[in-house]
């Protein structure tokens, strides 16, 4: 592999955090027919790709996000990542709950934030970028300067883009749908025709299908 992003798409193929099945898609959550189905959670099991997307995301915040002083994941699947990294730069770590505690302090940032710290946000996955923005603007009311969110994989959805420009928050990733459709078809994980769907769907997630 010639890049650390095709390297990182490679993995997810070969330890099938990422499904592909473009003749039988998935339904996302959010309603989106897709081709490709991701679980990141998978590659907490296998050591050598946990270790290189770990040292993948120092690099990455230390090149774009020099002045880091906190890094935050978000719950759940950002949470072990998070903590990893906070361990290998010796940064304080905490974490984002997708809603405040219904009990106790009422806590949807579990940590010690203090004000004006600046963060880096850590998710595993962004689709269209609303759940994760959700965590930044959390941590925001909590007191912290988001510098940005790095994330393992995405899925380059127009519509992600359109989030993170209007909520002027910086996504930097370690892998993405167009490397890792290049890997599919160099290393024969899927049919011409199926190549064919996953790249109409990324062209368009509405009409990818007709």
């Amino acid at each position: 592999m010639s890049t650390l992003a095709q390297q990182i798409a490679s993995d997810l193929l070969a330890i099938e955090a990422v499904y592909l099945k473009p003749e039988d898609p998935f339904t996302w959550a959010s309603g989106i027919k897709s081709p490709i189905y991701t679980d990141n959670r998978v590659t907490l099991a296998y050591p050598e790709v946990r270790t290189r997307i770990e040292d993948g995301f120092v690099q990455t915040i230390q090149e774009k996000f020099p002045e880091v002083e906190v890094i935050a994941g978000t719950a759940t699947a950002g949470i072990p990542h998070g903590a990893i990294i906070a361990d290998k730069m010796n940064l304080p770590f905490a974490y984002i709950r997708s809603k405040p505690k219904a009990h106790g302090a009422g806590n949807q940032v579990e940590g010690r934030i203090h004000q004006g710290q600046k963060m880096v946000v850590v998710e595993d996955l962004i689709s269209t970028g609303g759940s994760v923005l959700e965590a930044v603007e959390a941590a925001q009311r909590e007191g912290a300067e988001v510098l940005g969110v790095v994330a393992i994989f995405t899925y380059e959805l127009p519509k992600a883009d359109k989030n993170f420009a209007e909520a002027g928050v910086s996504l930097e990733t370690l892998s993405g749908y167009s490397q890792l459709i290049q890997v599919a078809k160099e290393k024969d994980y899927i049919t011409q025709e199926g190549l064919v769907l996953l790249e109409k769907f990324k062209e368009n997630q509405e009409t990818w299908q007709d």
